[in-house]
């Protein structure tokens, strides 16, 4: 598990270098105010002014410090230095209150103490985790009582399926969860067109029912979950933008795919 993860963190430490100056991030936008949260997390979580979030695998920390702009006492924390050195730069240059950590999510109890309001995880963040009931574990302590785990992520079911040249889709991935991971040989990243060098890195995939049993396990009940039939970005090639910003397919095709999912769970007072 050690050989997977420390794969992925050299990864990720790349990646930050990368996506710091990737269209896709627009740190240009972001410095000049652009707002970074989508329309799905800013309508379902609402107002977070004076309320504690902790930011779990957040990157360089765009949302995390998109978050404090809106109010909330923010805490990031991602397994890459890189990623949380940026994170703590752009805090400082941007002159918004931030505090982050770099850790890996199954050591943060050595690291981080306390409980927030709010634990909050999104998009493209469950396939690097191994353990999905050690991190559900992990959110209810530090979850106060009466507070809220909030994800939206990309829907598993949509992973199942590979475009065909043809501009179609079929299945060609199992749906359900493997303890060996998959093992990936590639180049680039989703945030970028530099093909660069091959690399090898590792996910793993989980399923809806694996997510909320992790979390109702813990004792966390779950107020909703949402399917939506966009994604973030173009999953398959012949996805298409709409004036929303959401990629979805081509009409003919449209809700056949579940692409992405939000929850909400709060820990009992």
């Amino acid at each position: 598990m050690d050989e997977y993860l420390r794969a992925n963190q050299k990864r990720w430490d790349r990646l930050t270098t990368e996506h710091e100056n990737a269209a896709f991030y627009d740190l240009a936008g972001f410095r000049a105010g652009k707002e970074r949260l989508r329309s799905i997390e800013l309508s379902e979580l609402g107002d977070v002014s004076g309320k504690t979030l902790l930011h779990l695998q957040c990157h360089f920390g765009l949302d995390t410090l998109a978050w404090a702009r809106r109010g909330a006492i923010v805490t990031g924390v991602d397994f890459s230095q890189n990623a949380i050195t940026l994170a703590q730069a752009l805090s400082e240059e941007l002159a918004i209150p931030a505090q982050f950590y770099r850790s890996d999510i199954y050591e943060l109890p050595q690291v981080l103490s306390g409980e927030f309001d709010i634990v909050f995880t999104s998009y493209g963040v469950l396939h690097g985790l191994p353990d999905l009931r050690s991190w559900g574990e992990i959110i209810v302590g530090y979850l106060k009582p009466g507070g809220i785990f909030y994800i939206v992520e990309d829907h598993p079911m949509f992973r199942v399926f590979r475009p065909q040249p043809e501009g179609e889709f079929k299945a060609e991935r199992s749906y359900f969860h493997s303890q060996e991971p998959q093992r990936i040989e590639g180049t680039g990243s989703y945030a970028t067109d530099d093909e660069g060098a091959t690399e090898i890195y590792y996910v793993w995939d989980h399923t809806l029912g694996d997510v909320i049993n992790a979390l109702i396990s813990t004792g966390l009940r779950i107020e909703f979950l949402h399917e939506f039939p966009y994604a973030a970005r173009a999953k398959f090639p012949f996805m298409e933008q709409g004036k929303d910003g959401w990629w979805r397919l081509p009409p003919h095709q449209h809700g056949m795919i579940p692409f992405l999912f939000s929850m909400q769970a709060r820990k009992p007072d």
